[in-house]
Protein backbone atom coordinates (compact mmCIF):
# COMPACT_ATOMS: atom_id res chain seq x y z
CA UNK A 1 0.00 0.00 0.00
CA UNK A 2 0.70 3.51 -0.91
CA UNK A 3 0.95 6.25 1.93
CA UNK A 4 -1.91 7.86 0.02
CA UNK A 5 -4.00 4.53 0.17
CA UNK A 6 -3.26 4.86 3.94
CA UNK A 7 -4.61 8.31 4.22
CA UNK A 8 -7.60 7.35 2.21
CA UNK A 9 -8.05 4.08 4.64
CA UNK A 10 -7.38 6.74 7.49
CA UNK A 11 -10.22 9.18 6.03
CA UNK A 12 -12.89 5.92 5.67
CA UNK A 13 -12.00 5.60 9.43
CA UNK A 14 -12.09 8.99 10.92
CA UNK A 15 -13.07 11.57 8.59
CA UNK A 16 -11.22 14.26 6.36
CA UNK A 17 -10.33 16.41 8.90
CA UNK A 18 -6.58 17.52 8.79
CA UNK A 19 -5.12 19.08 11.65
CA UNK A 20 -2.60 21.61 11.05
CA UNK A 21 -0.20 22.58 13.44
CA UNK A 22 0.97 25.66 12.27
CA UNK A 23 1.81 26.74 15.83
CA UNK A 24 2.57 29.99 16.48
CA UNK A 25 4.08 30.64 20.61
CA UNK A 26 1.53 33.21 20.45
CA UNK A 27 -1.43 30.38 20.25
CA UNK A 28 -0.33 28.78 23.51
CA UNK A 29 -2.81 29.85 26.99
CA UNK A 30 -0.85 32.32 28.97
CA UNK A 31 -0.72 29.60 31.64
CA UNK A 32 0.16 26.56 30.28
CA UNK A 33 3.76 28.42 29.15
CA UNK A 34 6.30 27.21 31.68
CA UNK A 35 8.69 29.97 31.55
CA UNK A 36 11.70 27.57 32.89
CA UNK A 37 11.16 26.11 29.04
CA UNK A 38 12.20 27.05 25.81
CA UNK A 39 9.55 28.51 23.09
CA UNK A 40 10.13 25.26 21.50
CA UNK A 41 9.72 22.72 24.23
CA UNK A 42 6.45 24.59 24.85
CA UNK A 43 5.53 24.09 21.88
CA UNK A 44 6.17 20.48 21.73
CA UNK A 45 4.04 19.90 24.99
CA UNK A 46 1.00 21.89 23.84
CA UNK A 47 1.27 19.88 20.03
CA UNK A 48 1.56 16.86 22.11
CA UNK A 49 -1.97 17.63 24.28
CA UNK A 50 -3.21 18.77 20.49
CA UNK A 51 -2.78 15.54 18.86
CA UNK A 52 -3.78 13.12 22.05
CA UNK A 53 -7.09 14.83 22.05
CA UNK A 54 -7.71 15.09 18.45
CA UNK A 55 -5.99 11.72 17.02
CA UNK A 56 -9.73 9.95 16.94
CA UNK A 57 -10.91 12.70 15.35
CA UNK A 58 -8.37 13.24 12.15
CA UNK A 59 -7.54 11.89 9.05
CA UNK A 60 -3.86 13.13 9.64
CA UNK A 61 -2.20 16.38 10.75
CA UNK A 62 -0.40 18.57 8.80
CA UNK A 63 2.67 20.71 10.17
CA UNK A 64 3.87 23.78 8.60
CA UNK A 65 7.70 23.97 9.18
CA UNK A 66 7.75 27.79 9.27
CA UNK A 67 6.03 27.97 12.53
CA UNK A 68 9.10 25.70 13.71
CA UNK A 69 12.06 27.42 11.37
CA UNK A 70 11.35 30.72 12.77
CA UNK A 71 12.60 29.45 16.10
CA UNK A 72 15.88 28.59 15.17
CA UNK A 73 17.50 25.49 16.11
CA UNK A 74 15.12 25.38 19.35
CA UNK A 75 12.02 25.50 17.03
CA UNK A 76 13.65 22.79 14.37
CA UNK A 77 14.16 20.28 17.26
CA UNK A 78 10.39 21.16 18.18
CA UNK A 79 9.37 20.11 14.25
CA UNK A 80 11.76 16.81 14.18
CA UNK A 81 9.93 15.90 17.79
CA UNK A 82 6.34 17.15 16.73
CA UNK A 83 6.76 14.97 13.51
CA UNK A 84 7.56 12.17 15.62
CA UNK A 85 4.56 12.20 17.78
CA UNK A 86 2.13 11.93 15.35
CA UNK A 87 3.94 9.40 13.05
CA UNK A 88 3.98 7.98 17.05
CA UNK A 89 0.51 8.22 17.05
CA UNK A 90 0.04 6.01 13.77
CA UNK A 91 -1.76 8.78 12.06
CA UNK A 92 -0.30 10.23 8.75
CA UNK A 93 1.82 13.47 8.83
CA UNK A 94 2.01 16.29 6.04
CA UNK A 95 4.78 18.15 6.14
CA UNK A 96 3.87 21.63 4.83
CA UNK A 97 7.51 22.99 3.03
CA UNK A 98 6.51 24.54 0.03
CA UNK A 99 9.55 23.55 -2.01
CA UNK A 100 9.73 24.12 -5.32
CA UNK A 101 13.82 24.03 -6.74
CA UNK A 102 15.71 21.91 -8.94
CA UNK A 103 18.36 19.01 -9.61
CA UNK A 104 20.51 18.43 -6.72
CA UNK A 105 18.79 21.12 -4.49
CA UNK A 106 15.46 19.32 -4.63
CA UNK A 107 17.04 15.82 -4.41
CA UNK A 108 18.20 17.09 -0.98
CA UNK A 109 14.73 18.58 0.18
CA UNK A 110 13.33 15.21 -0.88
CA UNK A 111 16.02 13.10 1.29
CA UNK A 112 15.89 16.02 4.08
CA UNK A 113 11.60 15.85 4.44
CA UNK A 114 11.87 11.85 3.39
CA UNK A 115 14.72 10.63 5.56
CA UNK A 116 15.94 11.48 8.88
CA UNK A 117 15.02 13.69 11.67
CA UNK A 118 12.46 15.48 9.67
CA UNK A 119 11.03 12.49 7.51
CA UNK A 120 7.29 13.01 7.18
CA UNK A 121 4.45 10.66 4.93
CA UNK A 122 4.23 13.59 2.42
CA UNK A 123 4.97 16.78 1.20
CA UNK A 124 3.91 19.95 -0.20
CA UNK A 125 5.48 21.37 -2.95
CA UNK A 126 5.53 24.53 -5.40
CA UNK A 127 5.50 23.83 -8.89
CA UNK A 128 6.38 26.90 -10.74
CA UNK A 129 10.27 25.74 -11.94
CA UNK A 130 8.44 22.72 -13.19
CA UNK A 131 8.06 18.78 -13.57
CA UNK A 132 12.00 18.92 -12.70
CA UNK A 133 11.19 20.10 -9.35
CA UNK A 134 9.01 17.42 -8.74
CA UNK A 135 11.12 14.58 -10.07
CA UNK A 136 13.30 14.32 -7.32
CA UNK A 137 10.96 13.17 -4.99
CA UNK A 138 9.43 10.45 -7.43
CA UNK A 139 11.90 7.76 -6.18
CA UNK A 140 10.57 7.91 -2.73
CA UNK A 141 7.04 8.07 -3.68
CA UNK A 142 7.81 5.16 -6.10
CA UNK A 143 10.28 3.28 -3.74
CA UNK A 144 8.62 4.03 -0.34
CA UNK A 145 5.30 5.03 -1.22
CA UNK A 146 5.54 8.29 -0.21
CA UNK A 147 2.84 11.29 -1.19
CA UNK A 148 3.16 14.33 -2.78
CA UNK A 149 1.00 17.52 -2.29
CA UNK A 150 1.36 20.14 -5.18
CA UNK A 151 -0.06 23.75 -5.62
CA UNK A 152 -2.35 23.95 -7.67
CA UNK A 153 -5.17 25.61 -6.82
CA UNK A 154 -4.87 27.70 -3.69
CA UNK A 155 -6.79 29.65 -1.11
CA UNK A 156 -5.34 32.79 -0.69
CA UNK A 157 -6.59 36.39 -2.71
CA UNK A 158 -3.63 36.19 -4.54
CA UNK A 159 -4.65 32.94 -6.28
CA UNK A 160 -5.97 35.38 -8.71
CA UNK A 161 -2.82 36.65 -9.66
CA UNK A 162 -1.73 33.97 -11.67
CA UNK A 163 -3.24 31.03 -11.42
CA UNK A 164 -6.86 31.95 -12.77
CA UNK A 165 -5.00 33.57 -15.74
CA UNK A 166 -6.08 32.34 -19.38
CA UNK A 167 -3.78 30.86 -21.91
CA UNK A 168 -4.34 30.90 -25.25
CA UNK A 169 -6.13 27.46 -25.49
CA UNK A 170 -8.53 28.40 -23.02
CA UNK A 171 -7.50 27.18 -19.81
CA UNK A 172 -6.25 28.57 -17.05
CA UNK A 173 -2.64 27.97 -15.21
CA UNK A 174 -4.06 25.85 -13.12
CA UNK A 175 -5.64 23.56 -15.56
CA UNK A 176 -1.97 23.67 -17.21
CA UNK A 177 -0.67 22.61 -13.82
CA UNK A 178 -3.31 19.94 -12.71
CA UNK A 179 -3.33 18.68 -15.92
CA UNK A 180 0.76 17.77 -15.57
CA UNK A 181 0.45 16.35 -12.58
CA UNK A 182 -2.92 14.43 -13.42
CA UNK A 183 -0.33 12.55 -16.33
CA UNK A 184 2.87 12.57 -14.13
CA UNK A 185 0.22 10.69 -11.18
CA UNK A 186 -0.70 8.14 -13.82
CA UNK A 187 2.71 6.52 -12.60
CA UNK A 188 2.19 5.85 -8.86
CA UNK A 189 -1.24 4.82 -8.46
CA UNK A 190 -2.77 3.19 -5.38
CA UNK A 191 -4.64 0.01 -4.49
CA UNK A 192 -7.57 2.71 -3.61
CA UNK A 193 -7.36 4.33 -6.87
CA UNK A 194 -5.31 7.16 -6.25
CA UNK A 195 -2.23 8.57 -7.20
CA UNK A 196 0.82 9.14 -4.76
CA UNK A 197 0.67 12.87 -6.85
CA UNK A 198 -2.17 14.94 -4.53
CA UNK A 199 -2.96 18.49 -5.74
CA UNK A 200 -3.51 21.59 -3.27
CA UNK A 201 -6.85 22.86 -4.48
CA UNK A 202 -8.45 25.81 -2.39
CA UNK A 203 -11.85 25.26 -1.01
CA UNK A 204 -12.42 29.28 -0.54
CA UNK A 205 -13.35 29.30 -4.25
CA UNK A 206 -16.02 27.45 -5.23
CA UNK A 207 -17.44 28.45 -8.87
CA UNK A 208 -15.17 25.23 -10.66
CA UNK A 209 -15.16 22.57 -7.84
CA UNK A 210 -17.71 20.24 -9.35
CA UNK A 211 -15.26 20.14 -12.53
CA UNK A 212 -12.07 19.95 -10.51
CA UNK A 213 -13.16 17.32 -8.68
CA UNK A 214 -14.72 15.29 -11.77
CA UNK A 215 -11.33 16.06 -13.72
CA UNK A 216 -8.96 15.09 -11.32
CA UNK A 217 -10.80 11.59 -10.08
CA UNK A 218 -7.93 10.05 -9.42
CA UNK A 219 -5.85 12.35 -7.24
CA UNK A 220 -6.17 12.87 -3.90
CA UNK A 221 -6.65 16.57 -2.53
CA UNK A 222 -5.20 18.67 0.11
CA UNK A 223 -8.03 21.45 0.50
CA UNK A 224 -6.87 24.00 2.85
CA UNK A 225 -8.94 27.11 3.58
CA UNK A 226 -11.50 25.74 6.04
CA UNK A 227 -13.08 28.30 9.27
CA UNK A 228 -10.22 31.40 9.61
CA UNK A 229 -9.56 31.30 5.84
CA UNK A 230 -13.75 30.85 5.32
CA UNK A 231 -14.51 28.14 3.52
CA UNK A 232 -17.32 26.44 4.93
CA UNK A 233 -18.35 22.78 5.21
CA UNK A 234 -20.54 23.14 2.11
CA UNK A 235 -18.29 24.63 -0.20
CA UNK A 236 -15.73 21.97 1.35
CA UNK A 237 -17.83 19.07 0.92
CA UNK A 238 -17.98 19.62 -3.39
CA UNK A 239 -14.51 18.50 -3.69
CA UNK A 240 -14.88 15.26 -1.92
CA UNK A 241 -16.05 12.22 -3.51
CA UNK A 242 -18.73 10.39 -0.73
CA UNK A 243 -16.72 11.95 2.06
CA UNK A 244 -13.11 10.84 0.76
CA UNK A 245 -10.87 11.46 -2.02
CA UNK A 246 -9.04 14.60 0.25
CA UNK A 247 -8.46 15.72 3.53
CA UNK A 248 -9.69 19.44 5.05
CA UNK A 249 -7.24 21.57 6.51
CA UNK A 250 -7.91 23.38 9.67
CA UNK A 251 -5.09 25.04 11.53
CA UNK A 252 -6.08 28.24 13.57
CA UNK A 253 -9.71 27.36 13.96
CA UNK A 254 -9.05 23.97 15.83
CA UNK A 255 -5.36 25.27 17.62
CA UNK A 256 -7.34 28.72 18.80
CA UNK A 257 -10.93 26.86 19.49
CA UNK A 258 -10.55 27.36 23.27
CA UNK A 259 -10.75 31.45 22.75
CA UNK A 260 -14.53 30.59 21.78
CA UNK A 261 -14.78 28.22 24.28
CA UNK A 262 -15.15 29.54 27.57
CA UNK A 263 -14.18 27.68 30.46
CA UNK A 264 -12.99 24.83 28.21
CA UNK A 265 -9.04 23.74 28.37
CA UNK A 266 -7.64 24.47 25.01
CA UNK A 267 -7.28 20.49 24.08
CA UNK A 268 -10.46 19.68 24.98
CA UNK A 269 -11.57 22.80 23.00
CA UNK A 270 -9.42 21.17 20.11
CA UNK A 271 -11.39 17.85 20.28
CA UNK A 272 -14.52 19.76 20.40
CA UNK A 273 -13.97 21.64 17.40
CA UNK A 274 -12.76 18.46 15.11
CA UNK A 275 -16.20 16.58 16.22
CA UNK A 276 -18.05 19.65 14.85
CA UNK A 277 -16.07 20.21 11.58
CA UNK A 278 -15.93 16.05 10.70
CA UNK A 279 -19.91 16.05 11.58
CA UNK A 280 -20.19 19.29 9.35
CA UNK A 281 -18.88 18.09 6.31
CA UNK A 282 -20.15 14.48 6.69
CA UNK A 283 -23.54 16.05 6.83
CA UNK A 284 -22.58 18.44 3.36
CA UNK A 285 -21.27 15.10 1.84
CA UNK A 286 -24.55 13.57 2.86
CA UNK A 287 -27.30 16.49 0.79
CA UNK A 288 -24.70 16.07 -2.25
Amino acid sequence: MTNMDKLFDAVAARGPVCVGLDTDISYLPADFVKSELTAGENLVRFNKAIIEATKAQAGCFKVQVAYYEALGLDGLRAYAETLRMVREAGVPVIADIKRGDIAKTAEMYAKGHFEGDFEADYVTLAPYMGLDSIQPYMSYVKEKGKGLFVLVRTSNPGAKDFEYEKLADGRHVYDLVGDKLNQLGKECMGERGYSSVGMVIGGTHIEEASEIRAKYKDSFFLIPGYGAQGGTATDIAQYLTKGNGGVVNSSRGILLAYKKQEGVAFDEAAYNECVTMREAIANACAQL
